[in-house]
């Protein structure tokens, strides 16, 4: 018997013994830097001619990996791959299943600290964002394993005489995983885990910025002892392989976390049917957010700019639970924004390896060309009150930077960036910064700061996002405490680390037997 599940414990950093052993790990994985990664099909690895290399983004001159690129044709030969072993993988007990990711949770538990490690070097996270990372990863694999065992109990119907009726969960089939590059462990970990626990088969193409952390995860899974062909790993470039494995009528379901636009994509094609299909897919997306932080005319301005300052420039603002916009009652618009401004300021940009430093890269250099250009757009609608600069040109570095007087119309009010960009718009009144964080297309993350229990009550039911928070930051969703995920265009509300988000890589079927 196992015990009940628990969240992994993050890292003290503050703790000689654990930056020595944080050190000594970052060590041994820059001794392993620009190796090779293959593909994985049916438990083969397969070289290919064309490849990718996977650089630091806090040091462009460093490669951390090189990794094969598959075409169509490797792609269709993973989907078949997936579909053969899909015929056993099925048929595996459930809580046999449940075992293979509690072999790979106590793996990655041993090696926490490579895999944070390599995580700082291909991703530009910090130390303490990185270890976060591995930590969720470990509480999806240890959560969805006994979902697993739950849901194969048997299931409650109203009984009848002289008949016997039960109700139990079957998988789907093989399914596409695509999971993003900002949580390149942690979301790859839960989305694939997810689907070969409920007993469905996968074909994992990682974010192309990368995969090297995906690829240790899969050799992990191998490790744990998982069947051939139950995971197949295929990194490519989304636009040569992405509508392939989207379009395959031998594919049952995609999981996708990414981008709205490329959401809607697999949205639309994954719609449409193609001869030899014999279902619907499935689509579980998640898809970003335009999040707000509403801080009310009693809040404490402390409490307000420490929850803003921490949700907005976490891993540069490259988090889909980010808060882009704080609106503030404009009682305490100027001290507030004062507030994190200075915080911003306080906030040490460099290379992440370093330990004093506090905010690292963004991904890339489309990453960084893009929130450079909403920067001068911010300059237009609104004055930059801190940041906006770039730093270190051997990596891409933008400092944390400030808005004042944005329009809650505003390109930067509405549009998703993506990076550590801030925008703050003035309120009137409590029911005015609703209407305003109401008002784009997203719906994922929300915060309230305020001490009125009539605001927290009415932010309740009318503040529409997938996961709110009050008087706390809307970051750092905790698989099994916050079921994470939005409304909108945020996505499916999949409610990831959620007892509900298995179901969604199952069918229920009912056997009736009369006596």
């Amino acid at each position: 018997m196992r015990i009940e599940f628990q969240n992994e414990p993050f890292t003290d950093f503050g703790e000689e013994r654990n930056r020595e052993a944080f050190d000594a790990a970052l060590t041994k994985v820059r001794s392993e830097l620009g190796r090779t990664y293959p593909l994985r099909i049916g438990g083969e690895s397969v070289m290919t001619e064309a490849v990718r290399a996977s650089v630091n983004p806090a040091k462009i001159s460093e490669t951390v990996g090189v990794v094969a690129q598959a075409d169509e044709t490797l792609a269709v030969r993973a989907i078949a791959a997936a579909n053969q072993a899909f015929e056993s993988w099925k048929l595996t007990e459930p809580n046999e299943r449940a075992r293979y990711l509690f072999k790979a949770a106590a793996l990655m538990r041993r090696r926490k600290h490579e895999l944070s490690a390599l995580m700082l070097l291909e991703s530009g996270k910090t130390r303490t964002e990185a270890d976060a990372d591995t930590a969720e990863a470990i509480d999806f694999l240890e959560f969805y394993g006994r979902e697993m065992q739950r849901l194969s109990l048997p299931q409650p119907l109203t009984a009848i005489a002289e008949e016997e009726n039960e109700l139990y969960y079957i998988p789907l089939g093989a399914g596409v995983v695509i999971p993003p590059w900002n949580f390149p462990l942690a979301i790859t970990a839960g989305m694939t885990a997810a689907a070969i626990v409920t007993g469905n088969t996968v074909v994992l193409k990682p974010a192309s910025a990368t995969p090297v952390i995906a690829a240790k995860f899969v050799d992990l899974l191998e490790e744990a002892g998982l069947p051939p062909g139950v995971i197949n790993f295929v990194p490519g470039s989304g636009g040569q392989i992405g509508d392939c494995l989207v379009d395959h009528p031998q594919i049952r379901f995609v999981s996708f976390t990414g981008s709205r636009e490329i959401g809607l994509r697999i949205h639309e094609r994954a719609a449409k049917t193609h001869p030899g299909q014999k279902w619907l897919k499935r689509v579980v997306a998640e898809m970003g957010g335009k999040d707000a932080i509403i801080v009310d005319a009693d809040a404490d301005p402390d409490d307000a700019a420490a929850a803003i300052a921490a949700s907005a420039f976490g891993f540069s603002g490259q988090k889909c639970s980010a808060c882009s916009r704080a609106i503030v009652h404009e009682a305490l618009y100027d001290t507030v924004l004062e507030k994190v401004a200075n915080r911003a300021k306080q906030l040490v940009l460099g290379d992440p390896a370093e330990t004093a430093v506090s905010l690292g890269p963004v991904i890339d250099e489309q990453a960084f060309r893009k929130i450079l250009a909403y920067v001068e757009i911010g300059k237009q609608e609104g004055r930059l009150v801190a940041g906006g600069k770039t730093g270190d040109p051997g990596g891409y570095y933008i400092e944390p930077t400030v808005f004042g007087e944005i329009g809650p119309e505003a390109r930067l009010s509405q549009e998703e960036i993506f990076g550590p960009v801030l925008a703050f718009t003035k309120a009137k009144s409590f029911d005015e910064a609703l209407a305003f964080a109401n008002g784009t297309e997203y719906g994922l993350t929300g915060a309230v700061i305020t001490r009125n229990r009539a605001h927290i009550e009415r932010a309740r039911k009318s503040f529409f996002a997938g996961n709110l928070y009050i008087n706390r930051k809307c970051t750092g969703a905790l698989v099994g405490v916050h079921p994470f995920g939005g409304f909108h265009m945020s996505g499916t509300d999949s409610k990831a680390g959620g007892r509900d988000y298995l179901q969604l890589f199952l069918q229920a079927k009912v056997v009736s037997e009369r006596f």
